[in-house]
Order: C-alpha cells, then sequence, then structure tokens
C-alpha cells in the first residue's frame, strides 16, 4: 500500500493536492484514504466550542490558534500522542482495505520521523509566501494560526516529491496526476 505524507508551510495548498490526488487516484480505479495526524486536534476544538456554547457548524472549520495551542500542549504532556493514534488509524486502513494508497496532508515536523517510520513517502508542497498567506486568509477560519508558532515549524526533511503550488488549481491536478501515475506504477 503506497502511503503519501504532504508537507508545506500553511496556506501552501496540501488539503487541496490531497483531495486532488483522491480524485485522480479514484479516476484511476484506486482506492484513497485521507488520514490526519491532527484529527484528534479537531475532535478536541469540536469539544471545546461546543461546551464554550458555541457549537462549530462545520467540521472543516478551523480555529488557527486554539489548533496551534491544542498541538503544542499535547505533544508536550506526550511527544507521540497523535502519532501513535495515527499509526493506529494507518494500521487499519492497511488491516481493512490494504491495496488502498493513505495520504497525510498535515504531517507537522514534530511528526516527520514517526510518519516517515510508518512508510510514507513525503511530498513537499511549496507556494510563494504572498500567494501562500492569501489562500489562508480565504480559508475562512474562525483565527489563523500563527506561521511562527512551534507547531508551523519547518520540516527538516529530505522529500521524495516537490509540489509547486504558485499557479492555478488546474496546474495543480495536473501535477496530481503526475504523482498517481508513479505511485501506481
Amino acid at each position: 500500500m503506497p502511503k503519501l505524507a504532504l508537507f508545506g508551510r500553511p496556506g501552501a495548498g496540501k488539503t487541496t493536492l490531497s483531495g486532488l490526488l483522491a480524485l485522480e487516484l479514484a479516476e484511476a480505479g484506486a482506492d484513497a484514504r485521507i488520514l490526519k495526524v491532527g484529527a484528534p486536534l479537531y475532535e478536541l476544538q469540536a469539544i471545546i466550542y461546543a461546551v464554550a456554547g458555541r457549537p462549530l457548524p462545520d467540521g472543516r472549520v478551523q480555529d488557527g490558534q486554539l489548533l496551534n495551542a491544542l498541538g503544542f500542549h499535547i505533544r508536550r504532556i506526550n511527544p507521540g500522542a497523535l502519532t501513535e493514534a495515527f499509526g493506529s488509524r494507518v494500521r487499519l486502513v492497511e488491516r481493512d482495505t490494504p491495496r488502498a494508497v493513505v495520504l497525510c496532508d498535515d504531517m507537522r515536523a514534530a511528526d516527520a520521523d514517526a510518519v516517515t517510520a510508518l512508510g510514507f513517502r513525503l511530498i513537499e508542497v511549496t507556494a510563494p509566501d504572498g500567494v501562500r498567506r492569501e489562500r489562508k486568509r480565504g480559508r475562512g477560519d474562525l483565527s489563523a494560526g500563527d506561521d511562527q508558532h512551534p507547531t508551523e515549524a519547518a520540516i527538516d526533511a529530505v522529500p521524495w516529491l516537490s509540489v509547486d503550488n504558485s499557479g492555478s488549481l488546474d496546474g495543480l491536478r495536473v501535477q496530481a496526476a503526475r504523482i498517481v501515475r508513479e505511485v501506481l506504477q
């Protein structure tokens, strides 16, 4: 089962590329599963908003400041908490759908060693700072995460592939199709 982990600065297009890879895989007759290392953080975010009397209307909405803080403190308490839970989910997919391609689009620097130890190939997604910041502003997040926060630190890893996402969505889809062809060879 091929496993791909996307990394890059916030707003570079990791989630967008992950969705395009899933579409291209489906068109090629392959099954894809998108798993997030930070899934427990999104669950905690929803609980905190519910307790605060402001339930989130959409599970995709992000409070970047809250997620930065949660990620920092969860890793402070137990550095492996998120990656251990992620590893369990990966093993379930391997057991239940062994031919599926697993995509992770939210790997952080603190997760890189554990994710690569699970057999993921790394894909770096880049975009010019101005483009990336504009995309980030346009996401409709409840609050923006801090690019300088420790949870957003640059990843010091050699990627299997690099994707330049400075162009159009169509251009990104062309790159996704190229990646899928290479993965499925």
